[in-house]
């Protein structure tokens, strides 16, 4: 978990599939790194989006530098990317610093995702 917020956590990819693909809850991936402005720009509005969806959406930030594999696999060319798990399968995805729209494409995101099951 990510300091005075619960329902943000740290995944790399040793527990990614334990703590993303197995998640009751649908979760979002924002991919990062930190040499990356436009992450470090997105951080903030991510981390008190994560309080915002508590109980309904789980949060976690993966580097990609530190954590190679599950970016490769799942395509990951820029940072930041988000990618939502519903169920163990990514449903959709942001790329790019939008931290003004973030939320917007979050509720996008979710409604794609329930339209679908």
């Amino acid at each position: 978990m990510v300091e005075n917020h619960p329902n943000l956590f740290l995944v790399s990819d040793q527990d990614f599939e334990q703590c993303v693909l197995n998640s009751t809850l649908p979760v979002i991936v924002d991919f990062t790194a930190d040499w990356c402005p436009p992450c470090r720009a997105l951080a903030p509005v991510f981390e008190r989006l994560s309080d915002t969806y508590n109980g309904k959406l789980r949060f976690a930030k993966m580097n990609t530098d530190e954590n190679p594999l599950v970016p490769v696999q799942l395509m990951v060319q820029g940072t930041p990317t988000l990618i939502l798990f519903v169920s163990g399968k990514p449903v959709g995805r942001v790329v790019g610093p939008y931290p003004g729209r973030l939320q917007q494409s979050i509720e996008n995101l979710l409604a794609e995702a329930s339209a679908g099951v």
